[in-house]
């Protein structure tokens, strides 16, 4: 016993059994017999058990820690070492009287006494007999009761029944053994050895893993062989239980996959990272629910919302819909669902936000300014939807982080050039691998709020392929009458867009589909004119890119006169990037200078542009001299702003045909062939010999050759110009023209005439002739602009021959 484990068998069982511990006492026949026949004393000090039953023969380690217990067995251990054990009826009764514990229990001996440093006391009893208790005598300092012998029936000798119960006891108990991973084997060994049957009896059941109640149903049983039968009951129920348990742990492991074993593997990561203070699946869960309290959304999107939580509470977190439906409900809960910023409707704060950002653009101005104050008015907060179109660089972009400036409101932009998948901005439905919602949802979620200034950036640039058509799906984002309930696939929710002030840009209005161009209001921005980018150039581009290159404002200066050959010689754009980039390489020059301290001119030179920058290279085209026969200037719009354009005419001898040159396209080359069929057609009237047109040929040029041309804008001047080498007469000089031509003689208008006027102004043009309809554009624009301009308004192809035509023959003329 000297070596033995001491260990607290509160719950002993077959399960419970330590390989090191010595609590398999083998009592022997004579034992046995000497333990029946020692006499039971009439009175004993009574110990209360919480949690265990004592068995006779049977021998238990306890620990005492109530200060009754320790004194009964300090008193026991003095005196004869005999106690009386009885089990608690209730465990959790920490001082129990006469009516808390059970009357029949067993007589132990103490074995040993071991002090434990926390004041407990381990005690080792040994089962002797049963007892009855008749009477308590007393409960101070611990309960002492008078005790009766409790007689126990034991079958004769030899009962053949009684023996095959015993040896099914020891079967039963080592099959027990070796179906449990948590009894050693050596306790076969010790079952086997057993030679007693009434201690294998209560052996058994007193480690079985029975409640405190079913062992003290068993220690009450008088009759042995009914105790063995009712034993033997319960370990039937206890190796069903354990074989059930095996086979189960078998299928399982059997059946673990990949995923399960992932599951597992995931689940000991998480415990990890929790003790390093992560966050679990559990507490993710519950603060997307507490983020969710404090949305304010409507009730439809928060029973969406709870239903997709719900999903995503029974999901196995190493699944991969797991991931994708966490993103999806962490998009929900970042979405600005009714956050709104407070607009700002001070419309002269709005003025001046637009004036210090942006010069000129009056008309530009003036319209945003008319959208603010309707929306002032209103105060329902619904916006325009307004599209910005114009040439490149003149600030139809800046224009809407102005208005979201002046506004108070948050800016988005999102570029649409070169786009071609439909799903970019509905977004993918959410089952998708890598799903995720259109960049109109994304742009959202990134502003905040749900009313910013967005920018739909080159919205002509748009698109279509086999994945769908990015321009049709824009109809709904941009039909006020629909984009309350905008549809995003990936958040298969309806989301109000009808607050967001949509603002689209575009270079070429003909490039953006019809019904698309019908739901935006068209706003057109023009070039700049020279003063204007002279201006802008001083006040905003140069102060810019000396801050941006490290300069201070007294290290470098330039005059309006450099900055307008800058303008003239080195761009020829309608905006002015191209003119930001040249003024920031002649301060980079400077910056150069000033790092290596090189001496350099402080205020910017015509020389110090040339050697910078170069020859000048865009020298404008000017007009001509009238001293050849066929030469007319035109007036054309192109993408960067107006321009002007030669159209020449030669007559050769020949067959009457007509060539024409320059990369015309079709809608010239017809202008052209309308022409020379209305000079045939009038012939007599011009002055013209029938007889000599099917005798030569007719070639008509349009320099530049690379650049291509189209349009019916030259019609009038494609016809002056023929009519000119046919009769070998000049054509005004400083003479400009442009507007469409029909076989009967009209003139009709055309467009892009702001961009034209100020090409002419440039080549130093002092007469314009052009469509009477065209007049009202020509009140458009300001006085400054056409200052010193002569406007002819027509409607007959005979008023212009006679404005352009000279009554004056070209000096070398031919005779046709």
């Amino acid at each position: 016993m000297s070596s033995q484990k001491i260990i607290t068998l509160d719950n002993l069982s077959f399960q419970d059994l330590d390989s090191e511990a010595d609590l398999i006492p083998l009592l022997s026949a004579e034992d046995e017999e000497e333990m029946l026949n020692e006499e039971l004393p009439s009175a004993l000090p009574i110990l209360p058990l919480r949690n265990m039953v004592l068995f006779p023969g049977v021998v238990i380690p306890i620990t005492a820690g109530r200060d009754k217990s320790i004194k009964l067995i300090n008193d026991a251990n003095n005196s004869n070492k005999i106690i009386g054990v009885v089990s608690q009826i209730n465990e959790e009764d920490e001082d129990p009287s006469q009516n808390d514990i059970n009357k029949i229990g067993t007589v132990a001996k103490i074995l040993r006494v071991l002090k434990m440093p926390d004041g407990n006391i381990t005690v080792i009893l040994q089962g002797k007999k049963r007892f009855e208790i008749e009477a308590v005598t007393a409960e101070l300092p611990y309960l002492k009761a008078n005790v009766k012998d409790v007689p126990e029936q034991r079958p004769s000798k030899g009962e053949k029944e009684f023996s095959a119960i015993i040896e099914s006891l020891k079967e039963l108990a080592t099959q027990i053994i070796q179906e449990s991973p948590n009894i050693p084997t050596e306790a076969t060994f010790a079952i086997k050895n057993i030679e007693s049957q009434s201690f294998l009896v209560n052996f058994v059941s007193s480690n079985m893993n029975l409640s405190v109640k079913e062992k003290q149903d068993l220690l009450a049983m008088n009759n042995l062989k009914d105790r063995a039968l009712a034993t033997l009951k319960f370990m039937n129920i206890e190796l069903q239980k354990l074989e059930l348990k095996n086979d189960i742990q078998s299928k399982v492991r059997f059946d673990l996959d990949q995923q399960q074993r992932e599951y597992f593997l995931h689940q000991q990561m998480k415990t990890i990272q929790e003790e390093l203070g992560g966050v679990s699946h559990e507490e993710e869960i519950d603060d997307m629910r507490q983020k969710a309290k404090l949305k304010k959304w409507d009730e439809k999107t928060q029973k969406h919302f709870d239903k997709e939580l719900s999903k995503m509470q029974r999901m196995n977190p190493q699944a991969p819909d797991f991931g994708i439906q966490r993103n999806y409900l962490e998009l929900f809960l970042e979405l600005p669902w009714n956050e709104f910023s407070k607009d700002n409707f001070d419309l002269k704060h709005a003025q001046q936000v637009l004036d210090r950002d942006h010069f000129g653009l009056e008309d530009v101005k003036k319209r945003m300014i008319e959208h603010l104050a309707v929306l002032k008015l209103r105060n329902d907060m619904k916006s325009p939807i307004l599209c910005l179109t114009g040439p490149p660089g003149v600030g139809k972009t800046s224009i809407g982080k102005s208005v979201a400036e002046a506004l108070g409101r948050e800016y988005v932009r999102i570029s649409l050039g070169g786009l071609r998948d439909e799903a970019e901005i509905r977004g993918h439905r959410k089952t998708y691998i890598g799903a995720m919602p259109g960049r109109i949802i994304q742009s959202l979620k990134k502003a905040g709020t749900s009313n910013p200034v967005f920018v739909l950036d080159e919205i002509d640039k748009l698109s279509s392929s086999n994945q769908g058509d990015p321009s049709s799906a824009l109809l709904e984002v941009l039909d006020p009458e629909q984009n309350n309930e905008f549809y995003d696939n990936f958040l298969e929710m309806g989301y109000d867009l009808s607050k967001v002030m949509f603002i689209a840009t575009s270079n070429n209005l003909s490039s953006i589909q019809p019904a698309l161009r019908d739901r935006m209001e068209v706003i057109k921005m023009s070039g700049y004119t020279i003063e204007e980018k002279v201006e802008i150039a001083k006040q905003h581009l140069f102060p810019k890119q000396l801050a941006a290159h490290g300069l201070k404002p007294k290290q470098l200066t330039i005059g309006k006169k450099q900055l307008e050959k800058i303008v003239e010689g080195y761009t020829r754009e309608s905006g002015v990037r191209n003119l930001e980039n040249k003024i920031a390489q002649v301060i980079r020059n400077a910056a150069k200078s000033v790092a290596m301290e090189e001496e350099y001119n402080v205020k910017v030179t015509d020389a110090d542009i040339v050697k910078i920058l170069g020859v000048p290279k865009l020298e404008r085209d000017k007009s001509e001299s009238n001293e050849v026969a066929g030469v007319v200037t035109g007036l054309a719009w192109t993408s960067v702003g107006g321009d002007i354009l030669f159209i020449e005419s030669l007559i050769s001898k020949g067959k009457g045909s007509m060539t024409m040159t320059g990369n015309l396209g079709t809608v010239m080359k017809e202008s052209a062939t309308i022409a020379l069929e209305y000079i045939k057609a009038n012939a007599d009237k011009l002055g013209i010999d029938a007889e000599i047109l099917p005798k030569y040929n007719l070639h008509i040029h349009i320099p530049e050759g690379a650049t291509p041309k189209d349009g019916p804008s030259a019609g009038i001047a494609m016809l002056t110009s023929l009519v000119s080498v046919l009769t070998q007469k000049k054509i005004r000089k400083s003479l400009a023209m442009t507007g469409e031509i029909t076989l009967r003689g009209k003139v009709l208008p055309v467009g892009g005439i702001k961009e034209k006027i100020l090409a002419a102004k440039r080549a130093n043009i002092k007469e314009i002739i052009m469509c009477t309809d065209n007049k009202s554009d020509v009140e458009e624009i300001k006085s400054e602009y056409i200052e010193g301009l002569t406007f002819h308004y027509v409607k007959e192809m005979s008023e212009v021959l006679k404005i352009a035509i000279l009554d004056e023959k070209v000096k070398n003329a031919k005779a046709l």
